[in-house]
């Protein structure tokens, strides 16, 4: 009875990875400091309270953790039985947040539900789903993904339904963020290379073509182009980002010191949070963060790595994706706010202000510490002799 309990305990172990716990509680911390500072003059012209985005942020936080707690008890055979149902309920939100009345619109933008006060992006949850689903699909289709394009091509017509839900939103970025979820994934599933720049090439006509008849979109690869050109008007968002990033120089004018962010530079404290931390902490703090993100990208790779010689495909395709998601989405608000890439709605992850990105976010995170708990077990008891598995390091 002794032993038998003893070997429950020892199953129900968790192993958490100590440089992806740094990494993540490194960007959560900046993260919040970068929002406070660039949010206390808001909080005081919005709720009267410099204090009022500060400390919903550190509740933001506290819950993305709680939650976090939960999903990380999930075992992974939960989220493999589920992923298909999961992503249907994705499309249904997507639905869902377009009924007026029941979404609720910012910015020209009908993006986010309301959930006990909490204001919820369902893209994110979205991006969240697709991981899970694609994982699971490219384990049980594994075949047809590496010989024919029908394998290919059959969940990316589920995937156009949600783009095309998402672009009705609009949300050009979230759309472009999920697609290169399922292609990274099916990429990496072992696609065939020919077939696969096929693909690529396609979608990258599809999104030319959005871009050109679509006048919004038009006019900020315009702006991108040439910020300058019309820098009161298309062009002001990245004229303000990149003077922010000239005046932080190499060490910054200082934590708090920053002026762009005084209702020069929009959406300071979310989208274009990482231009106040160049305009405040400088190029050593810009290399600091991008050190971060490269971090987690290495170690979501390195789990998955571990996962496939541990005989966990399912588990290596959601660190994968999960990879894929928080590198690709990091990238691109950094290469917007840097004046690389035109201007995208993208957050920077476990940083910007948000509730609903950051409780789904640390759910994403809490999901991956779940896979290199579980196969970090199997190695563990795997029979010696029989393996050659190594542990990632």
């Amino acid at each position: 009875m002794i032993k038998r309990a003893l070997q429950a305990k020892r199953q129900i172990r968790f192993h958490v990875d100590q440089q992806l716990l740094m990494v993540c509680l490194g960007l959560l911390s900046i993260g919040y400091v970068m929002v406070a500072s660039s949010s206390l003059h808001l909080g005081v012209k919005m709720a009267d309270d410099f204090m009022h985005y500060p400390l919903h942020q550190l509740i933001h936080i506290v819950m993305g953790l709680m939650v976090a707690v939960v999903i990380a008890a999930v075992p992974l055979s939960v989220w493999e039985k589920s992923g298909a149902w999961l992503f249907i309920g994705g499309l249904v939100l997507l639905v869902v947040v377009l009924i007026p009345g029941i979404g609720i619109k910012v910015n020209g933008s009908m993006r986010w539900l309301s959930l006990a006060g909490l204001r919820i992006q369902v893209s994110e949850a979205v991006k969240f789903v697709s991981v899970i689903y694609m994982a699971g699909y490219v384990v049980r289709h594994r075949e047809d993904v590496t010989q024919s394009a029908y394998g290919l091509l059959r969940p990316l017509l589920l995937f156009s339904i949600a783009c095309g839900l998402l672009l009705k939103e609009p949300d050009f970025g979230s759309a472009v963020v999920i697609l290169t979820i399922a292609m990274g994934i099916m990429y990496l599933g072992g696609a065939r290379l020919q077939q696969f720049l096929i693909l690529l090439a396609l979608v990258a006509l599809l999104a030319g073509l959005l871009v050109w008849i679509s006048p919004y979109r038009l006019a900020r690869v315009t702006a991108f182009i040439n910020p300058w050109a019309d820098a009161r008007n298309t062009g002001f968002q990245l004229v303000q980002a990149l003077i922010s990033f000239g005046r932080g120089e190499v060490f910054g004018v200082g934590l708090g010191n920053g002026i762009q962010k005084l209702f020069y530079l929009p959406e300071a404290h979310t989208d274009f949070l990482f231009s106040v931390l160049g305009e405040e902490l400088g190029l050593a703090g810009v290399l600091s963060v991008i050190a971060l993100f490269t971090l987690l990208l290495r170690r979501a790779f390195l789990i998955a790595a571990k996962a496939e010689r541990a005989g966990q495909p399912f588990a290596a395709f959601v660190a994968y994706g999960l990879g894929i998601w928080f590198g690709f989405q990091a990238f691109v608000n950094m290469g917007v706010n840097m004046g690389m890439l035109p201007t995208k709605g993208l957050t920077l992850p476990l940083m910007s202000y948000g509730g609903g990105s950051m409780i789904v976010m640390c759910a994403a995170m809490a999901v991956l510490f779940r896979v290199n708990s579980e196969v970090t077990e199997r190695l563990k008891n795997a029979p010696k002799g029989k393996t050659e598995w190594a542990s990632a390091s």
